[in-house]
């Protein structure tokens, strides 16, 4: 497993994981904007999208960050393949996002978590990756 900057070539490959990542969930499998041009959101901006894949190079998981003016960074995206879930992906891909956030001065990180009944695991995920509520929906944790 490696994880990488996000390149175009693996578009599609990532678009049917997270398609698949929401439809375990029992999500209606939709895709988000942002997903559909991860270069205009994230990486023209000076953001950052990371994909990870396996030994086939075949998409496994993802996190994307957005640096917010000011010492404040968004986490976005975190999604692994379903039948990949609790064997240490997800804190690999979180590492890189808040090292990449650090390194750009950024001393917070902030998540939106989603609805409640849909995103329950990650209710449970980032608390014991030192996040907070700030409210019902999104959490922050100090870099």
């Amino acid at each position: 497993m490696k994880i990488i900057q996000y390149e175009r070539r693996y578009r599609d490959d990532l678009i049917f994981m997270v398609l698949e990542a929401k439809n375990a969930l029992g999500r209606v499998p939709t895709l988000n904007d942002d997903l559909l041009d991860l270069d205009e959101f994230y990486l023209n901006k000076g953001d950052m999208f990371w994909i990870a894949l396996d030994d086939n190079d075949r998409v496994i998981g993802c996190v994307g960050c957005n640096l917010l003016p000011g010492e404040e960074a968004v986490l976005h995206r975190l999604y692994i393949k379903y039948n990949l879930k609790r064997q240490g992906l997800g804190t690999k891909l979180l590492d890189v996002a808040e090292s990449f956030a650090r390194e750009n001065g950024r001393k917070i990180m902030k998540i939106h978590l989603g609805e409640r009944v849909t995103y329950f695991e990650s209710r449970h995920f980032y608390p014991k990756h030192g996040y907070v509520f700030i409210d019902d929906d999104h959490m922050k944790k100090d870099l």
